[in-house]
């Protein structure tokens, strides 16, 4: 097949356009600050327009990389390790999900950000709403990812709870079984709460969280999370007394939360857009990272 000059011309520009835009996605840093009388790990990338992602249990701000490639574009995008997590220091508590929020905007202030949208996924929703709370007039945007807000309405009722054993799974004895078998006790998360755990998370993931959590005191740290549950169902449903007005993207798996934190969205927030992403479970970024993020990037617009 011959090819005249101005095609190979083209072809040319069309490989160079292609390398171009992969180079433009930054790499993120990886940062430390102490803030809030703890240590604080983040990544960053970009510049613009503030986005603040939390991720959840059993894992940390690594879950965002994907993310964080399409948004760093246009946003300045930070994804911190919540306290106890990942590289971020282990303080003996509390483990609320309001302090962690604390942190996290502690985190924002010390970066100069006024303003910012913020996305949370599991354990990370309910410390996205709880940063939404305290300080309305500083988050744009919020976006809440499968899970459910401890506290506010028949919030006992709702799927994730099927497993009840797990979020009274903490202390001397539930420390001693997992030592040593950390990856043993997440495949029960990663599994099970995946619509097929085939297409749950990688096998490259699963080695990296599995090493993050075994590191000395992180798995107790990650039980005191749930041990704080109690009291944040006391504080969310004190919050929720105030709806947010703030808007509010919703997304959910169909075979996980489904239509349950899209209903107790709207209990807290008067602006909320609700979409259940069909044949996937828990892990939407891993999921149904194709649908999940252009969702979020259309939002956070």
């Amino acid at each position: 097949m011959k090819f005249s000059f101005s095609r190979l011309l083209g072809i040319g520009v069309l490989m160079f356009s292609a390398l171009a835009a992969q180079a433009h996605a930054e790499a993120p840093k990886h940062n430390v600050a102490e803030v809030n009388g703890v240590k604080i790990h983040y990544l960053s990338a970009g510049k613009g327009d503030p986005v603040i992602l939390i991720h959840g249990y059993t894992e940390s701000s690594h879950m965002w990389l994907p993310l964080i490639a399409a948004l760093s574009k246009d946003h300045l995008v930070i994804a911190p390790d919540l306290r106890g997590f990942g590289q971020s220091g282990l303080p003996a508590g509390p483990y609320t999900k309001s302090v962690m929020a604390q942190d996290v905007h502690a985190l924002a202030t010390s970066l100069g950000i006024k303003s910012a949208k913020v996305v949370g996924h599991d354990i990370g929703l309910m410390v996205a709403y709880a940063y939404a709370a305290q300080y309305p007039k500083e988050v744009s945007k919020i976006a809440l990812m499968d899970a459910f807000l401890p506290g506010v309405g028949n919030w006992k009722d709702v799927w994730l709870l099927r497993d009840l054993w797990h979020f009274h799974f903490y202390g001397e004895t539930p420390l001693a079984l997992v030592k040593g078998r950390e990856r043993t006790y997440f495949e029960h998360f990663w599994n099970d709460f995946a619509a097929d755990k085939t297409k749950s998370l990688s096998e490259a993931d699963r080695k990296f969280y599995t090493s993050e959590y075994a590191q000395p005191g992180h798995m107790k740290a990650g039980f005191e999370v749930f041990r704080a549950f109690e009291q944040d169902a006391k504080e969310f449903a004190n919050y929720a007394k105030t709806p947010l007005t703030i808007p509010m993207l919703v997304l959910t798996g169909e075979k996980a939360s489904g239509e349950f934190l899209i209903q107790q969205a709207r209990l807290v927030d008067s602006n909320v857009e609700g979409v259940v992403i069909k044949n996937s479970g828990h892990w939407l970024m891993e999921e149904a990272t194709a649908e999940v993020v252009p969702k979020l990037v259309q939002f956070l617009k």
